[in-house]
């Protein structure tokens, strides 16, 4: 495992107010070596299969419902979370400055990480208009009213 990417990543995600910890994780974990614990991940550094699996969890509790988000164990199954998360993940690795590979690779997204990655980085956004809604990427209407950026910069990181 990189250390230095993952205590970097670690970094960001505890910086947008994401507890993370090191901790024992199930062998059957939904993601190897990671799970989300009251609103925040526990991992395994020595079964973290790959570091970018922790934004990609952050991005789920990150568009979680605030009122929900404490008491958070489990990430939703629901399509439109799972697109937002993705989304988030990617605003919060271009935040970061790291490969969209590092959080799109091909052991997870049904082995559609290049492809995800490669469509987000030519502009073809999924997921965006969720964290619209959620007040969390500004809205064409905001963006020309303000002059605020729109996605991939995000206007707060938590839900």
């Amino acid at each position: 495992m990189d250390t230095a990417l993952t205590s970097r990543l670690i970094g960001f995600i505890e910086s947008i107010g994401i507890a993370v910890r090191a901790g024992p994780v199930a062998a059957d974990s939904f993601m190897p070596g990671l799970r989300v614990h009251s609103g925040g991940i526990v991992y395994d550094p020595d079964r973290l299969a790959h570091p970018g699996d922790l934004l990609h969890e952050a991005g789920h509790i990150a568009v979680t419902d605030s009122a929900i988000r404490p008491m958070l164990a489990t990430v939703s199954s629901d399509p439109g979370e799972e697109m937002a998360a993705i989304a988030w993940s990617y605003a919060a690795l271009r935040a970061i400055g790291i490969d969209p590979a590092i959080v799109f690779h091909e052991d997870g997204y049904q082995g559609g990480g290049s492809v995800i990655a490669e469509n987000f980085a030519n502009g073809h956004y999924f997921g965006v208009p969720l964290l619209e809604w959620f007040g969390m990427a500004a809205t064409a209407r905001e963006a020309e009213s303000t002059g605020v950026a729109r996605f991939p910069d995000m206007q707060r990181w938590l839900r």
